[in-house]
């Protein structure tokens, strides 16, 4: 290769890597310009960053320290600020524009959107007065946070970063927005969330908020998840509240995570429960049949009510085993969700996740102490519960009913006052047989009446009609034997008699 060749060669080569060198610096920097430096040194009052171009850029120390007054940056880190000012021999950056900059910089602000720094002064209609660059400007309400602010004046005297998102009237009119920077700030926290965790992950969270369907817990700041109420607990009666409380450390997994409909940020389903232990794995070591304890109605269904006895744990009340003391056709009648019931665990089945309870056997069956409380002849008050025909039924204690029959009332001496009963009178009767194996009473009311042959023959005797005496026969002669004196034998008055009560009798019955 000729001489030429090589200077030829050489120009070029050096060409491309000023051109290079040129790209990669950032000696076209300007006011308003984020950049991402290198800290190269720092002094007590500064810290001194890399900016890429031929002049080191500057920092106020206060700047990059914590609340304690810590610095929070070393050497070799890397930290991302914006330029608020440039000569030939500095450029002075700040994590937001602040101090005094006048009109000019806060039109600069608005037109490269940077940050300024400002505080909030005041509360005014609407919104916020805030002080910025020795300047009022105004900070409406629902830009002052990304959540509903409900006590305004928390945010008087606080100092944060707003970006001008308005500037009007050649500076008269200036709105500036916190909103949009946390937005920023959170977007970049949802995208980077995005990548770190997937679907299953375990993270510790705070409870933000309550609701009626399930709680809100901030994973990591801007980045919230929803715990649905049938993932709090394995209860199905517990409400959120009963399980957390805005503020709470928790500790969740993730179920799902997927962008919202709308765009904006992410939706995240979370489970406290999961990380619990299954409460039926434990429900053998728990409970067996026989046990009485107390639960919760949890719902009802045509069939009977399922009620919790521990949390996770339900069982199923059948409506024939609600009450001894009456018939329940609806279990709504007899309870409702929420109420708190003494049931008898009669079944437990692990496997198939089935517990069977009865609450009229918690509450003891009446007819067992039968034979204690009631005796045959014994007079008691009952309660009238509903007529039939063939009698009418009594109720004499709670699950105890006895019959009427109509056979007693009608030969009851007070007949006419046991047919006027109704529903819900009051009655004393006395107990005529109790049979406890078929779970009857038959019951008995007053005096019969007297249902004996005297009384009808002195009733009858009294309006039968009179008949004549017979003739007294005429003496026996040799020669003439009477032939009329039949009429005192079986077809003379005692018959007749005797035939007539017999079918007045008859008619009676």
């Amino acid at each position: 290769m000729s001489e030429k060749n090589l200077e030829t060669n050489g120009e070029e080569n050096f060409a491309e890597l000023f051109e290079a060198f040129q790209s990669e610096s950032n000696d076209n920097l300007q006011v308003g310009d984020q950049i991402k430096g290198t800290v190269i040194s720092i002094t007590k009052d500064s810290v001194f960053i890399d900016t890429g171009s031929k002049v080191d850029g500057v920092v106020d120390r206060d700047e990059l320290t914590d609340e304690e007054g810590e610095l929070t940056v070393k050497e070799g880190d890397s930290v991302e600020l914006y330029v608020i000012s440039m000569n030939n021999n500095e450029i002075v950056l700040s994590k937001a524009m602040s101090g005094a900059g006048g009109l000019n910089m806060l039109r600069e602000a608005y037109e490269n959107k940077v940050p300024v720094e400002g505080k909030v002064a005041e509360t005014c209609k609407g919104g916020f007065r805030v002080m910025m660059m020795h300047r009022k400007v105004f900070c409406p309400v629902s830009q002052i946070d990304t959540s509903f602010v409900e006590d305004a004046e928390a945010f008087v005297g606080s100092t944060h970063n707003f970006q001008v998102i308005k500037f009007e009237e050649n500076g008269r009119n200036i709105v500036v927005s916190r909103r949009v920077l946390l937005e920023q700030e959170q977007e970049k926290a949802r995208e980077q969330f995005m990548q770190d965790v997937q679907p299953d992950a375990v993270m510790e969270g705070k409870v933000t908020k309550l609701m009626p369907f399930g709680a809100f817990v901030e994973l990591t700041p801007g980045v919230e998840g929803m715990v649905h109420v049938s993932e709090l607990s394995w209860s199905r009666s517990a409400k959120p509240e009963d399980i957390v409380q805005p503020g709470d450390d928790v500790t969740v997994r993730i179920l799902s995570m997927e962008p919202r409909k709308d765009g904006k940020g992410l939706k995240i389903g979370l489970s406290l429960k999961q990380l619990q232990n299954d409460p039926w794995d434990e429900v053998g070591d728990k409970f067996k049949a026989g046990d009485k304890i107390s639960g919760t109605v949890v719902r009802c269904a045509d069939f009977g009510a399922f009620v919790e006895i521990a949390p996770g744990i339900e069982g199923l009340v059948h409506v024939s085993e609600m009450s001894y003391t009456k018939r329940v056709h609806k279990p709504e009648d007899e309870v409702s969700p929420g109420q708190e019931v003494a049931v008898m665990i009669k079944e437990i089945d692990p496997v198939k996740r089935r517990i069977g309870l009865s609450m009229k056997d918690a509450a003891g069956d009446p007819w067992m102490d039968m034979a204690d409380t009631f005796k045959v002849g014994q007079e008691v008050e009952g309660t009238v519960e509903n007529r039939a025909e063939f009698g009418i039924f009594i109720n004499l204690a709670p699950g105890i009913t006895g019959l009427l029959p109509m056979s007693r009332i009608t030969r009851s001496g007070k007949q006419a006052e046991l047919e006027a009963l109704k529903p819900g009178d009051k009655v004393t009767i006395s107990i005529e047989e109790i049979n406890t194996a078929d779970r009857k009473v038959t019951l008995t009311a007053g005096e019969a009446k007297k249902d004996d042959g005297d009384k009808d023959w002195k009733e009858y005797a009294k309006s039968a009609p009179k008949k004549p005496a017979p003739r007294k026969s005429a003496p026996k002669t040799s020669s003439t034997t009477s032939s009329s004196g039949g009429s005192g034998g079986s077809g003379g008055f005692g018959g007749l008699l005797g035939d007539k009560l017999q079918e007045a009798m008859k008619n009676k019955k």
